[in-house]
């Protein structure tokens, strides 16, 4: 037994023991929505791409990029959440390849940025419903609105992980459906020209808006391996449910996509967060707009749950391999909820709910993307170090190629970060610098012993002298 292997053990038993008391686990279907929230929720949000660099460019983004970086995240979230089947995910993965400094640096990239993403979906949400309720344009009602649904849809996420599975298959359904309706009553009035036109005269390329949309809207695919504890027969459940998740949501944006921009003729301008909503109108009739404006709000309350579930799961985790104080484990007594996780990632949302939604999506992604990257180089790491390691899921390709496969999604988080804005560059250095600086103390706390932390993290540590042991 290899110090991986009695790590990865470690772990396992962890988890088995800290979810004893949970009789419901997540089962392939809600597990499947879960996914999809996750990343998508529908089409919504996908418009930006259209105004960024015309209808052309925008089909062709959403066609390419989930080969170049949707495939690659599934299939190393498959392998490395099977192989290492404990909540906390991402963090036990890089924890496992370098130690706890990257573990927490890695807890800490991916937790802010999705909370940062997170605060993105109240604003997405009133920005739909403000179509239909002027007042909530700005001012003191739009902040009371923001605020008000995000500590409802946190208190939803409070019930528990079974009620939110079953919840985001029924949003799912009732979000998607006026799409399905709005394409296939689109399909008399498609002129196929349209869809290969590269823009309109006179607008300049937004690229930077481009890549964000396209990274926003199929990017988070690795945050359900926080939920890894929690799923019903993991290492058949999982990547299936991956698999299904993966194509659905391609589908989900690609159709409404061309039935959209082959049958409504607007300036490309008009392409904004939103324009799905007003294209149903021109298409159908003003009920397909109060029918995708009503999805809509429903779509943020999935991508919201989804989210919130990841994050305070992955803190729970964290707490489980000693990263974090063990209190950041406390489950509440009535829905086995981690439910201090879930109060910190709410805290967070609300502070950052009142930036605009462009440098919400951007700072998320930059913060997202340091993430990966560290990500991509854990997975490689364990596949060079640990080859033996037990992969009930394992990627069938060797190491040189797995380093090309991962070659094309960090070459992309390279660019997305290189044309960011000195905004986001002086909120990710802050949170960064913040994030290690969180790391020293808590270190320290744990040797004057001002706090108590699981002793699974000590167990790890002391692994060499276990297997002299055994030996």
């Amino acid at each position: 037994m290899t110090k991986e292997d009695l790590s990865a053990a470690t772990i396992t038993a962890t988890a088995a023991a800290t979810t004893t008391t949970n009789t419901k686990k997540l089962t392939l279907i809600p597990l499947i929505f879960l996914i999809y929230f996750e990343v998508a929720g529908g089409p919504y949000g996908e418009e930006p791409a259209v105004q960024a660099v015309g209808p052309l460019l925008a089909i062709l983004g959403f066609l390419i990029f989930p080969f170049a970086w949707s495939v690659p995240e599934a299939l190393i979230t498959a392998e490395l959440t099977t192989a290492i089947p404990g909540n906390g995910g991402f963090v036990i993965w890089a924890e496992r390849a370098f130690g706890p400094f990257w573990g927490s640096l890695m807890g800490t990239w991916k937790m802010l940025g999705s909370v940062i993403n997170m605060a993105s979906f109240p604003v997405l949400c009133i920005d739909y419903v403000k179509k239909m309720f002027p007042l909530l344009e700005s001012g003191w009602p739009r902040y009371v609105a923001i605020l008000c649904s995000t500590l409802a849809l946190s208190f939803l996420n409070y019930t528990g992980l079974t009620i939110v599975g079953y919840v985001a298959v029924f949003l799912a359904i009732v979000s998607f459906c006026p799409f399905i309706l709005m394409s296939l009553i689109a399909i008399p009035k498609i002129h196929p020209h349209r869809w290969v036109i590269l823009g309109q005269k006179g607008v300049k390329k937004d690229w930077n808006l481009f890549f964000n949309t396209l990274f926003w809207n199929l990017n988070f695919w690795d945050n359900v391996s926080t939920l890894a504890g929690e799923v019903d027969s993991l290492q058949k459940t999982f990547p299936l449910a991956l698999l299904i998740a993966v194509i659905f949501t391609c589908v989900s944006y690609l159709i409404p996509l061309f039935a959209v921009i082959g049958s409504v003729s607007v300036d490309q301008r008009e392409w904004e967060s939103g324009f799905h909503a007003q294209a149903a109108e021109i298409i159908a009739g003003k009920w397909l707009k109060i029918w995708i404006e009503i999805g809509a709000v429903l779509s943020t309350i999935g991508l919201y749950e989804a989210q919130l579930s990841s994050n305070a799961y992955q803190l729970l985790g964290m707490a489980e391999i000693g990263i974090l104080p063990k209190f950041f484990g406390v489950r509440s007594k009535w829905f086995n909820t981690p439910w201090l996780g879930i109060l910190v990632s709410t805290l967070i949302t609300i502070g950052v709910s009142y930036m605009n939604l462009k440098d919400i999506i951007s700072s998320a992604n930059f913060l997202y993307g340091l993430g990966m990257l560290l990500e991509f180089a854990s997975f490689l790491w364990l596949r060079w170090k640990s080859p033996t390691m037990k992969r009930p899921y394992r990627v069938p390709l060797n190491l040189p190629l797995l380093v090309m496969m991962c070659l094309v999604p960090s070459s992309f988080l390279i660019l997305i970060m290189a044309i960011a804005t000195k905004t986001v560059y002086l909120i990710s250095g802050v949170m960064t610098v913040a994030g290690i600086g969180f790391f020293f103390f808590l270190k320290l706390c744990k040797k004057r012993k001002w706090v108590e932390f699981s002793i699974a993290s000590e167990e790890a540590e002391n692994g060499d002298d276990f297997q002299r042991g055994m030996l």
